[in-house]
């Protein structure tokens, strides 16, 4: 929920796409000006073209040797004005499936109730260039501090936060949908064992947390250290022309490429990573400690132990423990692609892919999907059409799952075929693909 808001406020407030939404509420003051971050990864995927952060739990204060007039870092904020974003939207339906999509909200019709809100008034925050220039010739690294000494072993890079967007005043965000009639909640009813699901979250962010935020490289050597000013990387220059099978364009190559390994394997470890992805498609919590793990894994030595109390995570543990190590480490990297684009998904659009599963159209989805990806999808808003073939199923209520599948990633269709994307939705759309690619191959779809 906090990642979704933070995303719609760099939408409004930075279309040119230079700051990166904070992801988890929790950790946020570890994104202010002068905290040093670690890349988690090198390569970024088509569907989160930002970079993965990792927190060092480090400042630039905490490495540099004192300064002579006693100042600290903290004093060469400064903050621009305020702004305010406000998005209140409520609606009741009674029968049918409408559902439409906006950068701020979900909004689902068929015996549904739904409202969200909030008002947030975000503050700029950032580090004057000058200042930051003065800086760095008035005081040096500290090279017997640990963590500096840390990194001059590994050759791990570091990254500076520069500039912040942070909530000025104290600011909730509710919101609240029920389902108890109509297809959406015969959905809940096969997933959740209930026919009515009302779900009412809220959150309270405090004044001072940070939304966003923007880094710059910094070098370490001798003492001395610099950063890098560079132009922000063009995301946009992805050419969306996705084929899974023939000619395959740059988002099909990269999935081709980070899911290869798993055609590879036998019938019965695909199995194995299937019942395990499912699992934490059902469990936020277990999908977060399975993508820990990988990541954990691919950056220890041999003797790293992989250990969970989770019995939904055992059976591949026990096995990928056995398996030989350059197998193994590409093996977490295709795990790890494919836990991150389940991360980009809604909760609701992971339920909608289990009964997709379940009922065995995952590789029609699939086709259909890439048929969406191949308008630009990155820049257009102008309406166009699908093959309607792809939308006709055996049963009126898949395709209905489908259309619901697809809207809450951006794209609004009808079942002739015409399709409406809605706020760019190439990336969201990008991520539904990984994920039926992943389910079609791992279940031996056709």
């Amino acid at each position: 929920m906090f990642k979704k808001l933070n995303k719609f406020i760099v939408n409004q407030m930075d279309p040119c796409k230079e700051l990166d939404p904070v992801e988890s509420i929790a950790n946020n003051e570890h994104f202010r000006p002068f905290c040093l971050l670690i890349k988690k990864r090198k390569a970024n995927h088509i569907f989160h073209p930002a970079p993965y952060y990792q927190q060092t739990g480090f400042t630039l204060e905490d490495v540099l040797l004192p300064g002579e007039d006693g100042k600290s870092t903290e004093a060469l904020h400064q903050e621009s004005s305020q702004f305010t974003l406000t998005k209140v939207s409520t609606d009741q339906a009674d029968g049918g499936l409408s559902i439409s999509f906006d950068p701020a909200s979900v909004e689902m019709k068929g015996g549904a109730s739904w409202s969200k809100g909030f008002s947030i008034k975000p503050q700029k925050k950032s580090v004057p260039l000058q200042s930051l220039e003065a800086l760095r010739r008035e005081r040096k690294i500290n090279m017997d501090h640990s963590f500096i000494q840390q990194l001059q072993r590994t050759g791990i890079k570091l990254h500076m936060v520069t500039e912040i967007l942070e909530a000025s005043e104290e600011a909730v965000y509710k919101e609240s949908t029920k389902a108890d009639g109509g297809f959406m909640a015969k959905f809940y009813a096969t997933l959740s064992a209930k026919g009515t699901r009302e779900n009412n979250q809220g959150i309270v962010i405090p004044k001072g947390c940070t939304l966003a935020f923007r880094t710059v490289p910094l070098y370490i050597r001798d003492g001395e250290w610099d950063v890098g000013y560079c132009i922000p990387e063009l995301y946009g220059n992805v050419g969306p022309q996705v084929a899974i099978t023939g000619k395959l364009g740059e988002m099909g190559r990269e999935v081709e490429i980070c899911c290869q390994i798993f055609s590879e394997l036998s019938p019965d470890l695909q199995l194995i990573i299937l019942n395990t992805i499912t699992a934490v498609m059902r469990d936020k919590n277990l999908l977060q400690e399975l993508s820990h793990k990988m990541e954990e894994f691919s950056e220890q030595n041999d003797d790293y132990q992989l250990e969970t109390e989770s019995p939904d995570l055992k059976e591949l543990f026990s096995t990928l423990q056995h398996s030989p190590r350059d197998h193994l480490l590409l093996l977490a990297e295709g795990i790890t692609y494919v836990l991150d684009a389940l991360h980009e998904l809604t909760e609701d659009q992971l339920l909608l892919l289990l009964e997709s599963l379940e009922r065995k159209i995952v590789s029609q989805q699939l086709n259909l999907v890439a048929e969406l990806l191949k308008p630009n999808l990155q820049f257009g808003k102008e309406p166009f059409f699908v093959d309607p073939g792809l939308l006709s199923f055996p049963h009126k209520e898949e395709q209905r799952l489908t259309m619901a599948l697809v809207e809450l990633s951006g794209v609004q269709l009808q079942e002739d075929g015409s399709a409406v994307p809605r706020d760019q939705p190439f990336e969201a759309v990008a991520a539904l693909l990984v994920a039926l690619y992943t389910l079609s191959l791992l279940s031996g779809s056709e």
